[in-house]
C-alpha cells in the first residue's frame, strides 16, 4: 500500500490525499482534543450551526485557552466565520440561523435562556474584517461604548449633577488608544472625524473602541485582509501585544499570519469540521491529518 491513496471529496469531486491505508481520511477525536497547562476561557461542546437546512459548523469541539492567540484557519466556505460569530451570538443576527450545543463562557452556556446579550458582547468584543468607524470623531468612537454602558457620565446632566467624568473619559481614550498603536498618530486631531483616517488607523480604532469597553475576549474575522502589508504588520504586532492580556481568537487565510502570530491553531476543512487543533508548529509542521498536511502545504484550498 503506498503512503497515501486518493479519494473523492463528499459531492465536489474534489481528489483530496487521505492517511495511510485509507481511501477516505476519518477525523480522529485525538487530532482535536488539543491539551493545554492554562485555563479555558472558552469551551466549546458539539456545536452545529445550521442556515435553514444547510449545516455550517459539524459537532466541533474545542478549549481556547485565555491570555493567548487561536487562529481559525482553512478554505473559503469552511465555516471559520460562522464558529466565530457562534462565540458571542453574533449569529442570532441572522434570522435562518440556528444553534446546537453549546459555548461556555466562564463556565456559563451562552445560549442558554436569560442571557444578556449587550453584556455578552461587552465581555466578548468583537473586530471585523472590514473597519466600521462611526461617522463621528476619534474620540467619540472610543467613548461611544463606555457612555453606553454607563461606565463614564458625560452630558448636561452629568455636569449639572457635578458628576461629569471628562477626565475618566479622557485617560480612557488615551489608554485604548495607546493599546490599539494609535495614540501617536492621531493625539492632536482627536475632533477629527474618524472616517477620514486612512484603512489600518480605522482598522486599529475599531480594535481601541472594542478595548474601550474592557473586554475579557476580542474576537477577529480577518482583520487585516484588506490591508496593505505595512498595516498588517502593525495589526499583527498589536494582536501578539493583546494576547499579554486577552484572549484572542483571529480567523485568518493568511497561513503565514497565522503561523507568525497564534499560539494554537485549529483547522477547519469543508463541511464546518473542524479537522485538527494544536499547538501552531505542531500544525504547520508535523500535523497528524494528511489533509490538513496538504492544505498548509498549498496542495489544496
Amino acid at each position: 500500500m503506498t503512503e497515501t491513496t486518493m479519494a473523492s471529496q463528499g459531492s465536489t469531486g474534489t481528489e483530496i490525499e487521505t492517511t495511510k491505508g485509507e481511501s477516505t481520511e476519518h477525523t480522529r477525536e485525538a487530532w482535536t482534543d488539543y491539551a493545554f497547562g492554562d485555563e479555558a476561557v472558552l469551551s466549546v461542546d458539539n456545536l452545529n450551526v445550521y442556515y435553514g437546512e444547510e449545516r455550517a459548523i459539524k459537532d466541533v469541539s474545542m478549549d481556547i485557552p485565555e491570555q493567548s492567540v487561536t487562529a481559525l484557519i482553512g478554505p473559503s466556505g469552511c465555516g471559520k466565520s460562522t464558529f466565530l460569530r457562534s462565540l458571542n451570538r453574533m449569529n442570532d443576527r441572522i434570522n435562518s440561523a440556528r444553534v446546537e450545543g453549546t459555548v461556555a463562557f466562564d463556565g456559563q452556556d451562552i445560549y442558554q435562556e436569560g442571557v444578556d446579550l449587550v453584556e455578552l458582547r461587552k465581555r466578548i468584543g468583537m473586530v471585523f474584517q472590514s473597519p466600521n468607524p462611526f461617522p463621528k470623531s476619534i474620540r467619540e468612537n472610543v467613548a461611544y461604548g463606555p457612555r453606553k454602558h454607563g461606565d463614564i457620565n458625560r452630558g448636561l446632566a452629568a455636569r449639572l449633577l457635578g458628576r461629569d467624568e471628562k477626565d475618566a473619559e479622557d485617560e480612557l481614550v488615551e489608554r485604548t488608544l495607546r493599546q490599539a498603536a494609535l495614540w501617536d498618530e492621531v493625539n492632536e486631531r482627536l475632533a477629527d472625524n474618524a472616517l477620514g483616517l486612512s484603512g489600518g488607523q480605522q482598522q486599529r480604532l475599531c480594535i481601541a473602541r472594542c478595548l474601550a469597553v474592557d473586554p475579557e475576549v476580542i474576537l477577529m474575522d480577518e482583520p487585516a485582509s484588506a490591508l496593505d502589508p505595512i498595516a498588517t504588520a502593525k495589526i499583527e504586532d498589536l494582536i501578539e501585544e493583546l494576547a499579554e492580556e486577552y484572549t484572542v481568537v483571529v480567523v485568518t487565510h493568511n497561513m503565514q499570519q497565522a503561523a507568525r502570530i497564534s499560539d494554537q491553531t485549529a483547522v477547519f476543512l469543508t463541511g464546518g469540521e473542524l479537522v485538527e487543533y494544536d499547538d501552531t508548529d505542531n500544525i504547520f509542521e508535523n500535523p497528524e491529518s494528511q489533509r490538513v498536511e496538504d492544505y498548509v502545504t498549498g496542495k489544496f484550498g
